[in-house]
């Protein structure tokens, strides 16, 4: 998928998601999704120790 095809289809799938839904909700959602994909950065750069067992992977 190239960029310009990326940057469309994020923007279709923020759309269906917004529809129907209050300026708060979707707020709401920003801030969730935002959270989310900050988290997911930090596991993928190094897992929490709490996460770690012998010889098992996240």
């Amino acid at each position: 998928m190239r960029s310009c095809e990326w940057a469309t289809f994020i923007t279709a799938l923020a759309i269906t998601i917004a529809k129907g839904k209050t300026e708060e909700e979707i707020a709401f959602l920003s801030l969730l999704f935002s959270q989310l994909g900050d988290t997911l950065a930090v596991l993928a750069t190094e897992p929490p120790k709490c996460f770690k067992k012998a010889g098992a992977h996240l």
